[in-house]
């Protein structure tokens, strides 16, 4: 889907860690687990929502399509993130995304009364697809399917966008562009909220 133009892109600690967790997930799914996995631990609406699936589903993948496009965008910008912000505030921050993209979902889910579970890392995703924009607006991302460079910060912006007119006008039944959108909301909270810019004041220390 995406690939950094330049920029540090080896595995990090905690890139790593979340690559072999969604991919020993997929595995247990993959030898007949399927069902005890998205019954206990997909994000399911309100109702049959348990707390733990705030977190718990972005580990699950329906297709290999699924796992391979989220881990891809994962690993391509997560590594240069949690290089640039060191461990412990990338995991904070990919974690926050994951929960906001899931309260996003529960709220969808709440008024429009759907019944089927979530899965999948792209509310974290597209929290780090909104970092790499905010952090390195105009270092260039090629689409592979589209080899024409484009600065971070239109390609953040855009897709940004797109999503929201796919959620608004119910495009590609299935796809939760909302939650993707509460995980770049909250995302995006989180940078200012460091950086101390409105709506919040002091500026929050790096750490590692």
């Amino acid at each position: 889907m995406l690939q950094a133009s330049q920029g540090q892109s080896s595995f990090t600690p905690a890139v790593k860690g979340l690559l072999i967790a969604n991919v020993g997930v997929y595995l247990l799914m993959m030898m007949g687990y399927d069902r005890v996995i998205v019954a206990l631990f997909a994000l399911w609406p309100p109702g049959v929502f348990m707390p733990w699936q705030l977190v718990s589903y972005s580990f699950i993948h329906g297709d290999p399509g699924h796992l391979f496009f989220n881990m891809f965008g994962l690993w391509m910008l997560g590594s240069q993130i949690e290089f640039y912000w060191g461990t412990r505030r990338f995991m904070v921050f990919y974690l926050g995304c994951v929960v906001g993209a899931a309260a996003a979902q529960l709220l969808v889910g709440w008024f429009s009364g759907q019944v089927y579970p979530t899965v999948g890392a792209s509310g974290g995703v597209f929290g780090i697809l909104l970092a790499f924009g905010m952090m390195f607006p105009n270092r260039k991302l090629l689409l592979l399917f589209f080899p024409v460079p484009i600065k971070a910060k239109y390609f953040v912006l855009g897709y940004g966008l797109l999503e929201l007119w796919l959620g608004v006008f119910g495009m590609q039944t299935g796809v939760a562009h909302f939650a993707h959108l509460g995980g770049m909301l909250v995302g995006f909270l989180m940078i200012q909220h460091w950086r101390g810019r409105w709506p919040f004041s002091a500026p929050v220390m790096r750490d590692r």
